[in-house]
């Protein structure tokens, strides 16, 4: 910055630019709240239908963040503004002061107009006189003193502007349409981050170069940046997406084999590389956008270690992929890599993607920990998992689910592909327990229904389950346990089995017996069955909760519904219950020891489900959402805690020799006593808590045979479905 500049700067501009921004501000603010309060709130509670169900409501969805982003942008362009308004303001202060320091010792400061300035000193009689020149020695240290001085204070004044126009600069380009969502208190802040950035990026290109120490120490900074727009950003771009690739080539060749504190050091690069990769991915800047189209073009090229000799290289597809496993990437982007990699993968026909991705790339190992990263629709698949958008937009093609349910026969991608497929029917992201699930679209629902037949189909469709897919067939069942509950009660049904689902009743009809055999598959995995049971008696809980609470939501008498539901609970977990005791089921549970294993872990994460905030008739809010929150008010959910914390204990039943709720399949009589006496449990707890006066002997016999009632129609429904011992 030029002397004449900052001396004698007119910030007023500038002060009215900060004093608009504020009121642009605060006026988004209220835009904001009005969106999220009102147009939001109103969409959530609609009951949408037709394209309305698609269009409309993503629409809306859209324009609420939309409104949101802009406030954020809004909040951190005032802020970088008025931070450095006023460093610029102090900077003047301190070159003013300088130059009159300089004044009082005869000294002059002048701009020299071409970006440098000049200070010297005056002509005085007595400097001439002193015949030791000590005088004259002396002023030009002087001379030099301030020289440095101001040169400091204009070094700190560009730097300023400079950083404060780069961030803003970044900050606009980051959405091409529409603002972003990066968020800064000031300048400082905004340019210590791009400043890391150029940093970090610096030392990947020299992989080779970096100690231990160094690689933690990189590790650190981007672990403390990589959720941060700017700084993913400037990585991003001045490594390059063929940059990027080499590097993480050369540090999984270089660390190969590591071990101990060296180990965890690599698997938190790994994961700090990949969730700083996926915020980069969001920016619409044009580098960004180059960015990732040069990543995808690189995914068939061959990428060896520097001064490798002969080395198999590793595809650039499998290096993309091994640093998708963490954070959620761009959706755009997630389409568009997916498209290329299910080309491939569906070329080579179900039984060759082994030999297409992994046959020959035995000396690449990708992942610190475990697996290898060798096939890269695993870590695609995980990829997925984190974007629900991305992983609906996966699955939307029956002939492409097809084809990678059929592929997880012939490799081990069945694990990542189940938890795609969780994100995708349910529309939350894998490991996320604090977003509500949205209600269930048409296009969800139909995913929804490809799976269960793809499961459904004789000769081989069970088998699925076995392949690391049963646990999230069970999660998946329990997110969808009112289509469930409609298909198996039949048209018109959904006054008693509650849901905003967009296609409650899709599962009526010809689908019933994919939905039964789909039930009775998953129950052989211990997970699976649990995950079942647990969204069995949470749906259960939560209906009677609602129904009692409110008996407007069912035209008829209380002990109408309360059959219906008990007859459904006896149904649903009759399947279960007959399927394991079918020998052709029983013979592959492990033992009773996987299931109570299982059941405990999923029964704690459903404890986390019912904390998370009921607020109305729920299922578990990373499975199945907000069903009747506009319906039903209060603190709906205890009925259904109590039954978890009940599955979890393990509670003994009276009269039940040493057999705890739910803990032993060996006994088909026994898990129906479980059910049975589950119900009644939950019955008696909604009555308990909406005060509602039943007689209790009657309604615990009410929901007795309708329990039992239910469970001998299980067993018609499984002989009705599929072939049985």
């Amino acid at each position: 910055m030029d002397l004449d500049a900052l001396r004698n700067g007119n910030f007023a501009k500038l002060g009215e630019a900060v004093t608009d921004w504020e009121q642009m501000t605060k006026k988004l603010a209220d835009l904001k709240k009005d969106a999220e309060d009102d147009l939001k709130a109103k969409a959530d509670k609609a009951k949408w239908a037709g394209i309305n169900a698609t269009v409309s409501r993503e629409f809306i969805a859209r324009t609420v963040a939309e409104f949101a982003d802009a406030h954020t942008q809004a909040d951190s362009i005032t802020k970088i503004l008025s931070d450095t308004r006023g460093e610029l303001i102090g900077y003047r202060t301190q070159l003013n002061d300088a130059i009159k320091r300089a004044n009082d010792h005869d000294l002059t400061v002048t701009d020299n107009h071409d970006g440098t300035f000049a200070v010297m000193g005056n002509t005085r009689p007595d400097w001439a006189s002193d015949p030791s020149g000590k005088t004259g020695a002396t002023d030009q240290k002087v001379v030099e003193a301030f020289r440095v001085e101001i040169e400091g204070i204009l070094s700190g004044a560009t730097q300023s502007d400079n950083s404060a126009a780069q961030a803003l600069r970044l900050l606009v380009d980051q959405a091409e349409y529409g603002f972003a969502d990066a968020s800064y208190a000031d300048r400082d802040e905004a340019a210590k981050a791009v400043a890391a950035a150029e940093e970090l990026a610096k030392m990947a290109k020299d992989p080779a170069g970096m100690s231990l120490d160094e690689i933690a120490a990189f590790d650190r900074t981007m672990g403390k940046y990589h959720d941060d727009p700017l700084f993913a950003e400037q990585f991003a771009k001045r490594l390059g997406a063929k940059g990027t690739l080499q590097f993480w080539t050369e540090m999984t060749q270089a660390h190969a084999g590591a071990k101990g504190s060296e180990l965890e050091t690599m698997k938190s690069l790994q994961t700090n590389l990949g969730l700083t990769l996926a915020t980069a991915s969001f920016s619409d800047s044009d580098g960004m956008r180059d960015w990732k189209k040069d990543l995808i073009a690189e995914r068939n090229t061959s990428f060896h270690p520097t001064n490798s000799s002969g080395a198999i290289g590793a595809l650039g597809s499998q290096v993309i992929s091994s640093l998708m496993r963490q954070g959620q990437f761009d959706t755009e982007f997630l389409d568009d890599y997916r498209e290329k990699l299910f080309k491939a993968d569906k070329a080579a026909g179900s039984s060759g993607t082994h030999d297409l991705w992994v046959k020959g790339y035995d000396a690449v190992d990708l992942v610190f920990g475990d697996d290898n990263g060798r096939d890269p629709l695993k870590g695609l698949f995980d990829g997925l998992s984190h974007n629900p958008e991305a992983a609906e937009h996966a699955f939307s093609s029956k002939s492409d689910l097809d084809h990678m349910l059929g592929t997880t026969m012939y490799t081990d991608r069945g694990e990542s592909l189940g938890r795609a497929l969780e994100s995708a029917v349910t529309g939350v992201a894998d490991g996320d327990t604090s977003s509500p699930a949205p209600p269930h679209s048409e296009a969800q629902v139909e995913i929804m229904a490809n799976v269960m037949s793809a499961v459904a189909q004789p000769g081989g469709g069970a088998d699925l389950v076995g392949k690391g897919l049963g646990e999230s067939f069970g999660d998946m069942a329990a997110a969808y346990m009112p289509e469930i509950s409609q298909s198996l009660a039949s048209a018109n049904s959904g006054s008693t089995f509650l849901t905003n689902s967009e296609a409650p009743d899709a599962f009526q009809g010809k689908l019933v017996p994919d939905v039964v055999r789909f039930l009775s598959a998953t129950s052989a995995d211990p997970a699976g069955r649990a995950g079942i049971i647990c969204g069995e008696s949470i749906y259960t809980g939560s209906l009677l909760d609602a129904h009692l609470s409110d008996p407007s939501l069912f035209d008829g008498p209380p002990s109408q519904v309360l059959g219906n539901i008990g007859r459904n609970a006896g149904i649903i977990e009759g399947i279960i219950g007959h399927s394991i005791a079918d020998g052709e089921v029983k013979a592959l549970v492990d033992g009773e020891a996987d299931y109570n294993d299982a059941l405990k872990q999923k029964g704690d994460f459903a404890k986390n489900w019912v904390s998370i905030g009921f607020t109305g008739l729920k299922l578990p809010e990373n499975l199945g959402g907000d069903l009747m929150g506009s319906v039903v008010g209060g603190g709906a959910g205890a009925v259904a805690g109590a039954a978890i914390d009940r599955l979890l204990e393990g509670q003994q039943m009276g009269g039940a020799k040493d057999a705890g709720l739910y803990m032993s399949a060996q006994d088909l009589y026994a898990m129906r006593d479980s059910v049975n006496q589950q119900t009644q449990w939950s019955t008696g707890d909604a009555l308990a808590r909406h005060h509602v006066n039943l007689p209790k002997d009657g309604t615990e016999d009410l929901v007795r045979h309708a329990v039992n009632e239910g469970w001998d129609a299980s067993s018609e429904y499984l002989s009705d479905s599929k072939e049985r011992p």
